[in-house]
This record gives C-alpha cells, structure tokens and sequence, in this order.
C-alpha cells in the first residue's frame, strides 16, 4: 500500500513541490548545520527544464518508497546530513537519489560516479595545468616576435606587459579562470538559494582514504582551491565553469566555495566495504531492503503503467522473478525487462519460458550467476 504522506514529511510530503521547498528554506537547520556562502547573483543554476531535468524525472518517476524509506529520507533532509544508501545491487538506492529532485522540483542531479582511482579532487573542480602553461608559453613566443619586428622598425623603446613570469610559469595577472572546472561536488557546495542533489555513487569502491577525506567537507560544507587562494590578492574574483555545463559560469572568491544550504548528498554503496565510525557518524544511514511482491507490483505499474492481476501473465513473472531471487540476487530491472518484453509480444511460446526466464533473468550472484 501507498504510504500516507506525515505532517512533518517534505520529501513525498503533502502539497506542491515548491510549497515543501520553501519549509525546507524555512526551518532551520541545526547550528552547527548553518553555513555563511553568499551567492552569486549572476549565476543561475539549471532549473526545471532541459534535457538533464528530463532524465531526472524519468528515472525519479520511477521509485516507490515504502513509509520507512520516506521517514529517514525526511531526517537527512532536516538535519542537512548526507544520506548513506546501502543494499544489494538493483533495488533502486541511485534512483532514490533522483527522486528527491524530481519530488522537491530540484533540478538536474549532479552525479559523481566513484572507482578505486577517484580521490576527493576529482569530484571539488578539475584544473588543467599543463594547459594554461602552453598558453602562457605561446603568448611568450607571440610576444617576442612581435617585439623583435617592432626592434627592426624603429629605435623607440617598447614596453611590454608580461603575462609570464622569468622562469615561464603563469604569472598571477594571467587569467586562470578558463582553465578551472568545477566537479560534481564542487558544484554542489556552491552557495544557492535552494539545495542541489549530488549523487556520490558506489562510495564503498573508492580507495581506504576517500571515506575520510569527505569528513572535513561534510562537516565545513566548503573547501579552498589552492590555484585560486594564492592569487586572491592581485585577483579575488575568478569566473569558472561548474559541472553542469562550460558556460555556466560562478564567480569565486577569494579562493573559497563555501555552500549556504548543505547539498541533499545521497551516498550509495553495495556493502563491498566496512566504513570508519567517523565517517558513518555524519551520515543519516538507510539500507534498502530486496522489494517484496506488493511492492513490485507498485513499482511494475508506477514505471510501465501495469497493473498485476492476480492470475495474469504478469503475476505468474512476478511469482517467478521472487522464486529465483531466492537461489541469487536479481534486479528489479530485471523483472520490469521481462514485462516489458511481454508487453511488446515476444516469448509468446509456453515451450519457451523457461529460456526466456533464463534469458532475462539471470542471476547476479548464487551458483547459477
């Protein structure tokens, strides 16, 4: 059964998305939650349009939370903590996270997909070095060209400005912007008038170290780029692009991005990894449970608009898909493959089923995987 949305729930609450945003706004947040960014007025983040928005509706449409999940989502979201996601692979803990921007009218979700080689730079900006050193370089050789032609023409003196120090590296006055990104992370800690939603997918893959070098960021909710810091006396402001697109442009200063509203931040792990009780404690925990028959069913009509008689075709798939998941692990995706097949009138044969089921609904893990 559908939950019954509490008074108290802003995430599948009741009323229209931008009337729950707004007590979000309203609340406030714990006092050692409240964070000081102050936004910049030029920049507007991507809103509730375009093809990225598009995607977050469609995979968030698609999620069907029980009145458990709902409640701790609910908790992470007053108390401004990231939510860690746990549980076996395929019962929806990334799609969880684009629920909670298409349910809240959010935008686009920033995504940060992690492996073994991420480290916590990867996901706060990306800045190419060797890039901005080439430019520096050719405008070094421009200039000294030009300076030799104008040697030849005349005896007058010449003052250049240099953009390139004597040993050839950048100089401060150079401009750094062009060559500096913003990651996933980074874009998400900008300070806003409303939260985004940042995706840290599949934390438990990373290396040992990253876990704990997220603690200072989550508890600071902002960090410093060092190529910016150093060159905040001659240049306090720098344009860069963020993550969502290279012409989205946000002025930084001072070397410092430091979020106003602490990003929904949903983690989600396969429970390949024990994590440090540091990191754990700044964490509002969920484990997402394998969806039993009812709510597969909901999941079955809320992503294909089917409902599951009891006797159909479609029940006889669903009683199939829960007798196999218990010799190993399926996805739900797996089942909703299979009527979505049947749907489209494929595998008709009976003397086919049991390749069909083979087919489409093959183990993840067990003997059989």
């Amino acid at each position: 059964m559908e939950a019954t949305a509490k008074d108290w729930w802003l995430y599948r609450g009741a009323g229209e998305p931008a009337e729950r945003l707004a007590r979000l706004q309203e609340t406030p947040p714990p006092p050692w939650r409240d964070y000081p960014g102050t936004p910049d007025p030029a920049y507007r983040p991507p809103g509730c349009e375009g093809q990225a928005w598009d995607r977050t509706l469609e995979r968030g449409a698609g999620y069907v939370p029980d009145e458990a999940e709902t409640d701790v989502v609910n908790t992470a979201l007053y108390l401004r903590r990231p939510l860690l996601v746990t549980g076996k692979p395929g019962v929806g803990k990334s799609t969880l996270a684009h629920s909670i921007a298409a349910d809240l009218g959010l935008g686009p979700v920033l995504h940060w997909p992690i492996t073994s080689r991420t480290v916590r730079r990867d996901g706060l900006y990306l800045y190419d070095a060797i890039g901005r050193l080439q430019e520096a370089n050719l405008e070094q050789l421009v200039r000294g060209a030009a300076s030799r032609t104008t040697a030849t023409t005349t005896t007058a003196t010449v003052t250049t400005t240099e953009t390139t120090s004597t040993d050839g590296s950048p100089d401060p006055a150079s401009s750094i912007g062009r060559f500096l990104r913003l990651g996933p992370l980074g874009t998400a800690l900008l300070p806003q008038d409303q939260p985004r939603v940042l995706l840290i997918d599949e934390i438990d893959k990373s290396d040992i170290d990253l876990p704990g070098d997220l603690l200072t960021l989550f508890e600071d909710g902002g960090f410093e780029i060092p190529e910016l810091a150093r060159l905040s006396s001659d240049t306090p402001e720098v344009d860069i692009a963020t993550a969502d697109a290279p012409d989205d442009l946000v002025r930084i200063r001072d070397g410092r991005v430091q979020c106003r509203y602490f990003p929904i931040v949903v983690l989600t792990s396969n429970g390949e990894r024990e994590f440090p009780p540091a990191f754990l404690r700044r964490c509002v925990r969920l484990n997402l449970e394998a969806p039993g028959r009812d709510k597969l069913a909901r999941i079955i009509r809320q992503r294909l608009g089917v409902d599951v008689p009891e006797g159909s075709e479609y029940d006889r798939l669903l009683t199939d898909f829960l007798e196999r998941s218990a010799d190993g692990d399926l996805a739900t995706d797996q089942l909703l493959n299979a009527i979505q097949l049947r749907l489209s009138r494929t595998w008709g044969a009976e003397e086919d089923r049991k390749r069909f089921l083979e087919t489409v609904m093959q183990h993840l893990t067990g003997p059989s995987a």
